[in-house]
C-alpha cells in the first residue's frame, strides 16, 4: 500500500521519528546496529514502540573523531536496511549527505532524505530530490564539519553568532531553503531543521533556538527537532544539578524537550529512546489541541 506523503507532510500532531543508526562510531550507540539483521529487528522494534518514521543513518557526523565511511560502503549500509525495513511498512528517512546514497535509497523506497548538510555538502543531491517530487527533504542548518569530525579542516570559528544565534541560524538556514528551491526542490518538499548541537555546542546556543520554535514554525515549513542525547542536553542537566547525567538521563530530558516541541507544533521529533518520547509526544500533542480548542 502507498504510503501517503502528503499527509505525512501536512501531518497535524508531532510525529516521533527512531534513530538508527549504522555506523561504527555514532556517539550513544555505535556498532550496535552495525550487522543488517541487527540493523532489521532494531528498525522494527521502534516502528512497535511507536515510531512514525525510521531515520537510518550510515555515516556519524559526531564532533571528536568522527571520520567519513566510503560511498560504497554508506550505499551499502543504507540499502541493506531500507530492503529490510520497506515490506514491514515503514517509513524511511535517510540521513546522508550523498547523492548518490540519496538516490539508491529512493529507488529502493525510501521516502525522505535527511541532509544535515541543508544542501551545501553535495550540490547534486538536491538536483536528486527535485526528481523525485513524491519524496520529502529535510534540510538542516548547516556551518560545516565539526571540529575534529568528518571534515579534514574542521572550522574552530563555526559556534561563532554575530547576530544572536537565532537570527544567524534562521537567516542562514532561510538562504539554504532558497538554495534548494533553485535547484528544482518544491516547497512541499521541505522540512527544516535548525540542527541544534552543530556548530551550537552549548546550552547558551541550542536553548534559545527552542525557545524560539514559534519563529520557525512561522517560517511556512515543517519543522524537525533532533535533540536526542546530544551534548547540550548532559550539559543542561549538570547545571541543574544533575551529578554526571548518564544515557537513561539524557533520555528523559530528550522526552521533556519532545513533550514541549509537541506542545509547540513543531513537525516531528528524532530521538533514540521512541518509547518515551512517544508517551511525551502524546501529551504534548493533547496540550496542543485543548489549548487551541
Amino acid at each position: 500500500m502507498a504510503i501517503d506523503m502528503k499527509a505525512i507532510h501536512d501531518s497535524q500532531r508531532t510525529l516521533v521519528m527512531g534513530v538508527l543508526n549504522i555506523t561504527e562510531d555514532s556517539f550513544s550507540d555505535g556498532g550496535l546496529w552495525l550487522a543488517p539483521e541487527a540493523a532489521k529487528a532494531h528498525g522494527e522494534a521502534m516502528m512497535k514502540a511507536g515510531a512514525d518514521i525510521i531515520d537510518i543513518g550510515a555515516e556519524s557526523t559526531r564532533p571528536g573523531g568522527a571520520k567519513r565511511v566510503s560511498e560504497a560502503d554508506e550505499k551499502a549500509r543504507v540499502l541493506g536496511a531500507v530492503d529490510a525495513l520497506i515490506p514491514e511498512g515503514a517509513v524511511l528517512s535517510i540521513d546522508t549527505t550523498r547523492a548518490s546514497v540519496a538516490l539508491a535509497a529512493l529507488e529502493h523506497g525510501a521516502q525522505i532524505i535527511n541532509d544535515v548538510s541543508g544542501g551545501q555538502l553535495d550540490r547534486e543531491l538536491p538536483h536528486v530530490v527535485a526528481d523525485h517530487s513524491d519524496c520529502l527533504y529535510i534540510v538542516q542548518h548547516w556551518r560545516g564539519w565539526l571540529a575534529g569530525a568528518a571534515g579534514d579542516v574542521p572550522d574552530a570559528d563555526t559556534s561563532r553568532y554575530e547576530h544572536g544565534v537565532v537570527n544567524d541560524v534562521y537567516d542562514e538556514l532561510m538562504r539554504q531553503v532558497d538554495a534548494v528551491l533553485e535547484a528544482g526542490v518544491q516547497a512541499e518538499q521541505v522540512i527544516i531543521d535548525p540542527g541544534l548541537g552543530f556548530s551550537k555546542p552549548g546550552v547558551e546556543h541550542n536553548l534559545p533556538i527552542l525557545a524560539a520554535l514559534d519563529r520557525f514554525n512561522a517560517a511556512g515549513y515543517p519543522v524537525l527537532i533532533g535533540a536526542s542525547r546530544k551534548r547540550f542536553v548532559g550539559s543542561l542537566l549538570a547545571g541543574a544539578g544533575v551529578t554526571e547525567p548518564d544515557m537513561a538521563s539524557k533520555d528523559n530530558a530528550t522526552a521533556a524537550i519532545s513533550a514541549l516541541c509537541a506542545e509547540h507544533g513543531v513537525w516531528a521529533v528524532r530521538v533514540h529512546d521512541v518509547a518515551k518520547s512517544r508517551d511525551a509526544v502524546a501529551v504534548g500533542n493533547a496540550w496542543r489541541e485543548y489549548a487551541n480548542a
